[in-house]
């Protein structure tokens, strides 16, 4: 059999049984790719857009406290070891968007590695994820755009906090529907905001403990932290990877805007694993800092105390930097704001490269002929991520938190999926460097069997009725949501596979192993993709 690579050149639309032929409906020329405006991110563009998608600020001040409350001391090496499966699955992710830098991802990756129906499913997994995580974006970005204005009671208020939500919600999806150009300018600034706000908080808390203003708990780091053998309880210690493991979570956006980028094959897969390395530095830098500052206690701003872990940094803001305390705050309403935005893209992109090759209805596939963005499916994810939020904030805040809890089991299913796909898309080719080998075996094979037993893991622990806010059919209401939300994917792909427009892509014909895909002309040199690859 051919190597796979040889027949995923960018520009080409293969037929009969390739992908899309130059003028038919279901996409734009050869050439054009999907469509999409090319050139307008490189390295740094792309790196931004993957660490903003991920919310640094917000991640920390949302997980870091229960991470504390779990594990004590070993929360610098719970951050720590949670970063290995997403670099490895970063690797898998660069060496893919190498051979076939499609916007699609993880769904033309997957249909291209295991058939139409599991690629599918990886599809709805990127969209699943991004749908709820919005709503829980948004309710963020509504509340602490009020507390940074001082109105607490507005903040507490859930009709004036979904509000908020929504607009925010509005304007993220205006942002991306205008262009790719406008939204990196704009996230540059956020981010930079929030890494400004983050540098200060680690100089504070060094500074306050050089000068010995730190509080009476304080806790001057030790090398025990960092020690993998002494977590002294399995279950503490699966708990708190698995809630670090998740705030990694969002780099890969950068890899759905391949498409646009200066370089598609090269530029994607470096600013993955580039984000990827500057979260877990980020991260382990500020888990040592809040646990030096704060230490270790369960009263006060202890991050031991309960009552601080469902926002560490409004828990210390005060205390560690003063009257500068709104900046902390800020960059926690910013990062919210920002990772709205950028998860707005890849959902987006998902869906066009899915109705492109015929496994969504056509409408999905339309370009906005003069901002070059998947405008209706930047309309559509913008829509249904606000009823979302909206019916489940109606129905109870309850089940929007469980919804919320669940989003791992989703993040682990796509995100083992492209692990897997990629050590058999390459099968043909793995023994043939030792480079291929470790990248394109090792690495990928490690990182999708630690994600399968994150999500075997999770879901066990989701079936306890106490896990979550609430019960549903006599189990974890998180257990309920998360899996029915990928059971709801096989059944709309059941009934979308009934339609005759669907049937090239079921029938493995539109998008297969050996069917180039449609993506833009570049003046690039692939042939090293293939076995020299590149590091």
């Amino acid at each position: 059999m051919s190597d796979p690579s040889s027949s995923a050149k960018p520009g080409r639309a293969a037929s009969p049984g390739g992908v899309v032929s130059p003028g038919s409906a279901a996409g734009p020329p050869t050439g054009d790719g999907k469509g999409l405006a090319t050139g307008q991110l490189g390295l740094i563009g792309s790196t931004v857009i993957g660490l903003a998608s991920t919310a640094p600020v917000y991640s920390l001040a949302a997980t870091l406290g229960f991470v504390v409350v779990a594990v004590g001391q070993q929360a610098p090496i719970a951050m720590l070891l949670a970063f290995v499966p997403m670099f490895f699955i970063a690797f898998a992710y660069r060496e893919l968007n190498t051979a076939v830098p499609d916007c699609g991802t993880t769904f033309t990756w997957a249909t291209k590695a295991f058939g139409p129906r599991l690629g599918w499913m990886g599809g709805w997994g990127v969209a699943v994820a991004g749908i709820i995580v919005l709503a829980n974006l948004a309710q963020i970005g509504g509340k602490y755009f009020w507390l940074l204005l001082g109105q607490e009671d507005l903040a507490s208020n859930i009709a004036v906090q979904t509000i908020t939500g929504v607009v925010f919600i509005a304007l993220m999806v205006y942002v991306s529907y205008r262009g790719l150009e406008i939204g990196e300018r704009l996230q540059n600034v956020l981010l930079a905001i929030q890494y400004l706000a983050l540098i200060l908080f680690v100089v504070f808390a060094v500074v306050a403990l050089a000068t010995g203003q730190a509080p009476a708990g304080a806790a001057p780091p030790e090398l025990d932290w960092f020690d993998p053998f002494a977590f002294s309880d399995f279950h503490s210690f699966t708990e708190a990877v698995l809630l670090a493991l998740f705030i990694y979570w969002g780099w890969d956006t950068c890899l759905a805007l391949n498409e646009e980028t200066k370089d598609p094959a090269r530029i994607p897969g470096r600013a993955a694993l580039l984000s990827t390395v500057i979260l877990m530095v980020t991260y382990v830098g500020v888990t040592v800092a809040a646990m030096a500052y704060a230490g270790l206690g369960s009263s006060g701003i202890g991050l031991g105390n309960e009552s601080n872990a469902e926002d560490v940094f409004f828990a210390v803001k005060d205390a560690l930097f003063g009257p500068w305390a709104w900046l902390l705050v800020l960059a926690v309403m910013i990062s919210a704001i920002s990772s709205t935005q950028t998860t707005i893209l890849p959902t987006a992109r998902g869906t066009l490269a899915m109705a492109v090759y015929g496994a969504l209805p056509e409408r999905f596939g339309r370009v906005h002929p003069r901002f070059k963005t998947p405008g209706f499916s930047t309309l559509v994810m913008g829509v249904i991520a606000v009823a979302f939020y909206v019916g489940m904030t109606l129905i109870s805040e309850n089940i929007l938190a469980d919804t919320i809890l669940s989003l791992g089991l989703a993040i682990a299913f796509y995100y083992g999926i492209t692990g897997f796909a990629c050590v058999w898309y390459f099968r043909d080719s793995l023994f043939s460097s030792a480079r291929n080998v470790v990248y394109r075996l090792v690495f990928p094979l490690l990182g999708g069997l630690m994600l399968l037993g994150a999500f075997v893991v999770s879901a066990i622990d989701m079936l306890d009725p106490d896990y979550g806010y609430t019960v549903l059919l006599g189990v974890g209401g998180v257990f309920v949501v998360g899996v029915g939300s990928l059971a709801l994917g096989v059944v709309l792909m059941i009934v979308w596979s009934l339609f005759p427009a669907s049937k090239p892509f079921f029938r493995g014909e539109s998008l297969n192993r050996d069917t180039a895909v449609l993506v833009p002309d570049e003046e690039v040199d692939y042939g090293r993709s293939v076995d020299g690859g590149r590091v």
